[in-house]
């Protein structure tokens, strides 16, 4: 055999043996991952079972390490799905209870007003059934209008609107509550157009939300400001209530949340959280603070002029 051939028959034994080392070295390792993947899907291991290494590989270590952050992130997001799946529970436990009782109430009240032969009381326990039913009506409608505000198909349609001018009517609207408690609000900036690219249904929607979240759960008139900054328009209505340490502002916006400083006037518990999914959806924030025993909600608008 002339050197060169036998030079090109040891590079190939060579390789060869390379190759067989590397499979030797490798096989084992990838051997062990499939094992543990395949326990873990048939539940035949632990949910906290992670890849170890037997022995060295070059580049099998560093696949270890992507399988088992893949790993670490599914169970955080298995984890999270649990909690959410608690919390929608909880909370729709206690929406039953909220429609539940209103309901029981009219029942009650129409077996007695059949039962009843004073025209005038019959009257009185019938009205009484029907605003236990127009509270029921209520709920119903918070909750149909948070579960569109949620929808992450909902379109909104963007125009130039006047912040102000929503403002405005939404106070005359309720201008018979204001007066059935003896307040007064206070407006400040609705001189001059506040302009902002938004969806008015929706804006609407936000501005009735927190100007009906301070007639029920304040403890005195509220006080509404409408400013511009910088690319924004900031609307941010503030009012007393009672027992302010009671109330958690990091939570304030979530579903169905509850504290009894913020339940004098009842409530479904989903106002505030639709105004800022709707926020959310026009890329525009919601913010609240507790000062001096005043809550303050604030939204910000972009692209104000």
């Amino acid at each position: 055999m002339s050197p060169g051939a036998l030079a090109v028959l040891m590079l190939v034994i060579g390789v060869l043996a390379g190759a067989l080392i590397t499979t030797a070295a490798y096989a084992p390792e990838l051997r062990r991952i499939s094992r543990l993947l395949d326990a873990r899907r048939d539940g035949r291991a632990s949910a906290n079972a992670r890849i170890t290494m037997g022995a060295h590989a070059p580049g099998v270590a560093e696949l270890a390490e992507a399988i088992n952050r893949e790993l670490d992130c599914a169970m955080r997001s298995h984890i999270d799905g649990m909690r959410a799946q608690r919390d929608f529970q909880r909370d729709l436990s206690a929406l039953s209870h909220d429609i539940r009782t209103p309901l029981t109430g009219a029942k009650g009240y129409l077996q007695l007003a059949a039962d009843e032969t004073d025209p005038a009381l019959k009257r009185r326990r019938i009205d009484a059934a029907v605003e236990r039913i127009n509270r029921t009506s209520e709920l119903l409608d918070a909750l149909f209008s948070y579960t569109k505000a949620s929808d992450p198909d909902l379109v909104l349609n963007a125009e130039p609107i006047d912040v102000r001018e929503i403002v405005e009517q939404c106070l005359l609207g309720h201008y018979p509550d204001f007066e059935r408690l003896g307040w007064e609000p206070v407006v400040t900036g609705t001189g001059a157009p506040r302009i902002t690219e938004a969806d008015r249904q929706a804006m609407g929607r936000i501005v009735e939300n927190l100007v009906a979240n301070a007639l029920r759960h304040g403890s005195g008139a509220p006080e509404l400001r409408i400013a511009t900054a910088p690319e924004q328009t900031i609307l941010s209505i503030s009012n007393p209530i009672d027992r302010p340490d009671e109330l958690d502002v990091e939570h304030l916006f979530d579903r169905f949340y509850r504290a009894d400083s913020a339940r004098r006037g009842g409530g479904s518990g989903l106002g505030l959280a639709t105004s800022a999914k709707l926020a959310e959806a026009m890329g525009m924030s919601l913010e609240a603070k507790v000062d001096r025993g005043r809550l303050t909600i604030e939204l910000r608008s972009n692209q104000s002029r």
